[in-house]
């Protein structure tokens, strides 16, 4: 959890002294080191924190990758998703290098994603500083809804993959919402989890149950593969947007990027060139990338929106696949319901001078209910966190990180650094008003009684919803 109160004190006056206990003395110099200053009463290990941002950013999203190829072509796709890649992590890289300095600057030893844009604000040019606060509270709730809009998301989606296999096995249909309304106390229990160092165990099984269900799947695209000139090595321009907006939203994890280095016992591991970051990213980089070029290759213009609905259903490993990958989302539930949980305690603690360890577990009850019950009430929901994720992902995973690192080092801007962000900026502008347009299309087909629609949920998952 980020030191709010402490924050609050510091950050209009970043450069005044602080209580001798709060540096360190280097030859008589006053030296401030953020990382020996956090006190942690659970902090994660570099492994830990690794194993979090790999089921952050390998989530559903990656099923939908050989549809994304196929509105790329095979190798476009290839060097398209690097791009991608090296986008998403650069830009978490910059929120969490502003962060570090920001530390160092306000004499605080972590903040949380919304910290760190006011704080950049209240000590950036003269023009941001009347921004400071409308900036932390956009930050805050565009992290929120997209977050906890994921979360019932999720639940749609682990009940629709067991009513599927239920009505394969029994012969009849039961009502989704009877699934979804099943997964309140598991859920619930879930969200007990007290924080990230215990949840680390939870985010490892998500991953070998995720890796158990991908491997199924690689077995089917690899089987009978045919030649790679059967499929166009470069899509057109009408489909590359989707693929865009399909691998930005897949991929994108800033919202836990914050929490994860706020937990950290090694936080400086989260960078560099071998950091913590760059790993995880480059392994999810490649696994998108493998599974995207094999499934279209497999299977073409046929293509689904999730490759495992490419899977036969009457077989057992593809059965075993779905179970699989349903129980991984289920257990990356926790990690997604971490950043609302953040958030809103943090709200309450900044507002009651009495909290208790009893009002926080009241608070998780409370907010996986109101998930839930929102999945029971629109199972059809995921068009419109689409939409949420298109537009909340675009600013806060793409443009949000560019505007603080100019806010940040506003007096330091050299002529590389503009040019770089504002090509960047505008990447998330398109990012933006491509995966806004597509989820809008979504949202009036998903609706229409006429048809069967394929709908995407940019955000970090896919499904397919029958009217």
């Amino acid at each position: 959890m980020s030191k709010m109160k402490e924050l609050s004190d510091n950050k209009l006056r970043p450069f005044k002294s602080q209580e001798k206990s709060e540096v360190a003395h280097l030859n008589g110099i006053s030296y401030f080191d953020p990382f020996l200053e956090r006190n942690l009463e659970h902090p994660t290990t570099n492994g830990e924190t690794l194993t979090h941002l790999l089921k952050a950013s390998l989530g559903t999203g990656i099923l939908a990758m050989p549809l994304a190829f196929q509105c790329s072509g095979l190798i476009t796709g290839v060097f398209a998703t690097l791009f991608v890649s090296f986008v998403c992590t650069y830009c978490s890289y910059l929120l969490v290098k502003c962060a570090h300095t920001l530390y160092r600057r306000t004499k605080v030893s972590s903040m949380s994603y919304a910290d760190v844009a006011e704080v950049a604000f209240a000590n950036g040019p003269q023009w941001s500083r009347k921004f400071s606060l409308i900036t932390r509270q956009s930050v805050l709730w565009l992290l929120f809804v997209t977050y906890f809009g994921t979360c019932s998301v999720y639940t749609v989606i682990i009940a629709s993959n067991f009513e599927q296999l239920f009505t394969h096995h029994m012969g009849y249909k039961l009502d989704l919402r009877l699934f979804i309304a099943m997964l309140l106390i598991p859920l619930i229990l879930l969200s007990y989890v007290p924080n990230l160092k215990y949840l680390a165990p939870v985010s490892m099984v998500a991953n070998l149950l995720m890796a158990t269900g991908l491997g199924i799947t690689f077995y089917y695209t690899l089987c009978e593969v045919p030649k790679i000139s059967e499929r166009p090595a470069v899509g057109t321009l009408e489909t590359f947007p989707t693929f865009f907006c399909l691998t930005v939203f897949a991929m994108e994890a800033i919202g836990v990027v914050m929490p994860l280095e706020n937990n950290m016992k090694t936080p400086r591991s989260f960078l560099g060139v071998f950091g913590v970051l760059n790993i995880g990213m480059g392994c999810v980089t490649i696994v998108y990338i493998l599974l995207g070029f094999f499934g279209y290759l497999k299977y073409g213009e046929e293509t689904k929106s999730s490759i495992t609905l490419n899977l036969p259903t009457e077989d057992l490993a593809a059965q075993v696949a779905k179970v699989c990958i349903s129980l991984a989302v289920f257990c990356t539930y926790g990690l997604q319901f971490f950043v609302c949980l953040e958030i809103i305690w943090n709200k309450i603690q900044e507002t009651f001078e009495r909290t208790t360890t009893l009002h926080n577990y009241i608070l998780r009850t409370i907010l996986v209910i109101a998930s839930v019950l929102i999945a029971v009430a629109v199972p059809t929901i995921g068009p419109f966190i689409g939409l949420i994720g298109a537009f909340c992902f675009s600013l806060l995973g793409i443009v949000v990180p560019l505007v603080i690192e100019f806010a940040t080092y506003w007096d330091e801007v050299t002529i590389w650094m503009t040019i770089r962000n504002v090509v960047l900026i505008a990447v998330g502008i398109l990012a933006l008003v491509f995966g806004t347009a597509n989820s809008i299309a979504d949202i009036i087909a998903a609706y229409d009684p006429a048809q069967t629609v394929t709908c995407v949920i940019n955000s970090t998952l896919t499904q397919t919803i029958t009217e």
